[in-house]
């Protein structure tokens, strides 16, 4: 008896090989569109209100969770989307090996895990050299990066390894710039009072 063949979810991204880098074409077709990528994007919130605002964009959203994968999916699918695909993967993974190199205009790392644990403080994304190369390997040239926690100690350590990065440029940023959906984490951490601080980086030529 032969086994039966998955079927991915509607709007899921589902490379058939996960040790060959991706082409450009893969991910929307072949017309031409500005491309964000969500790294981390949980329940999709944040990339649903994106993809409903700019119906001219494209977005994928990365998460490694199954259950946050098929919620991004079916919300997306009542809304009516095709301009928003998600790719159940782990983060650094997708970052470095399997999406496609200056294919995105746009890359967001929105309310990572801090890892407050100093035993843990190796896991941080933002303060990974590696981490922040490739994801400057996955913007177009002048594609910006743009991240944001509530962590105060994880913004002040990921200003310095930005600030140390030949890939980026700090570039000011203020809610005033362009239309920017908030997460579920942002709008939980409001609630409680807490500060949120964003850091935007845009790729230079080296």
């Amino acid at each position: 008896m032969s086994a039966e063949k998955f079927e991915p979810f509607a709007l899921e991204l589902y490379p058939e090989d996960l040790c060959r880098r991706l082409e450009q074409e893969q991910l929307f077709g072949e017309v031409p569109a500005v491309l964000e990528i969500d790294l981390g994007c949980g329940g999709g919130r944040f990339l649903q209100t994106m993809a409903e605002h700019f119906p001219d964009r494209n977005y994928i959203g990365v998460e490694r969770l199954l259950g946050r994968v098929r919620k991004v999916c079916r919300r997306c699918e009542r809304a009516g989307l095709q301009n928003v695909r998600a790719l159940r993967l782990e983060t650094t993974y997708a970052v470095e090996w399997l999406l496609p190199r200056s294919c995105a205009d746009r890359v967001h790392l929105l309310f990572p895990d801090p890892w407050p644990k100093k035993k843990h403080h190796k896991r941080r994304l933002m303060c990974q050299p590696v981490f922040l190369k490739s994801v400057a390997d996955l913007l177009k040239g002048g594609g910006e990066f743009l991240f944001k926690t509530d962590h105060e100690e994880y913004f002040e350590l990921a200003q310095e390894a930005a600030q140390l990065c030949p890939h980026f440029e700090v570039v000011p940023w203020s809610e005033q710039d362009f239309f920017y959906a908030e997460t579920d984490f942002e709008r939980q951490w409001k609630e409680v009072g807490r500060k949120i601080q964003g850091l935007r980086l845009r790729k230079v030529k080296l």
